[in-house]
């Protein structure tokens, strides 16, 4: 007697599985295509960031996930947790700062960048100073400080703290001028930034100013395009865990 043929078990592992992986991958290539990085709240990538580094070190504990949940939860109180809504208006105002200061970007009188202190807004001092000088170069930069202002006084950041910090290079001040050293230069030249600001209308309570000197470069001195970068003012938008 004939046996009778087993039935098809159904083909697990078929050429359907080729096909199947190529559309996840094409669905995959076709969300990255429409991710923009620029769209990222800055607050959140930073949140993600730190999740990530904490599975790195031996799991979740809490109070670095991402997780929906209470304060206790999380491992944290409600002060120390970070403003999920500040960091969204920093990242509309750095949005608005790129956008503002287009033309000063690109010939290199202003610079935007962000990080753990807050949006930071940094002015060459040799666009807004003359050499050894902390007072401002109104008739050059007028329309810059205005606009920065203007920023200032935005909604989405209109309660937050600003501080404004002067920074020199290395190169020693002369010993007939006016400044003792960089460190009076640096701070007095903070101090100019804070008094037009606040004489256009940016409420001085807002304001915190710190002078450097050649403390905190960001750029080698070894060359002169160097030295001009480290020469700057820098108007930091401060998170809350900054002020």
């Amino acid at each position: 007697m004939a046996k009778k043929k087993k039935a098809d078990a159904g083909g697990v592992g078929g050429d359907w599985i080729v096909t199947y992986s190529d559309m996840v991958t094409l669905m995959l290539c076709f969300f990255v295509a429409l991710f923009n990085p620029d769209d990222m709240d800055p607050a959140e990538a930073a949140a993600m960031i730190a999740s990530l580094n904490n599975i790195g070190l031996g799991g979740n504990t809490g109070g670095f996930t991402l997780s929906v949940g209470k304060s206790a939860d999380l491992g944290n109180t409600i002060m120390s947790l970070p403003s999920m809504e500040r960091g969204r208006a920093l990242g509309t105002a750095y949005k608005s700062a790129v956008s503002l200061f287009e033309p000063e970007v690109r010939s290199n009188k202003v610079k935007i960048t962000s990080d753990e202190r807050g949006l930071v807004i940094s002015l060459a001092s040799d666009a807004f100073f003359n050499p050894a000088s902390a007072r401002i170069n109104i008739a050059q930069t007028r329309d810059i400080l205005l606009r920065l202002g203007s920023l200032l006084d935005s909604r989405e950041i209109r309660g937050s703290k600003v501080r404004i910090e002067g920074h020199t290079d290395d190169t020693p001040v002369d010993p007939d001028g006016p400044w003792e050293s960089n460190w009076e230069l640096s701070a007095r030249r903070s101090i100019s930034v804070l008094h037009y600001l606040s004489g256009i209308g940016v409420a001085e309570n807002r304001f915190q100013v710190a002078g450097f000197a050649d403390t905190m470069p960001v750029s080698s001195n070894d060359t002169a395009e160097g030295r001009a970068y480290n020469r700057r003012v820098d108007v930091i938008i401060l998170t809350e865990g900054h002020l």
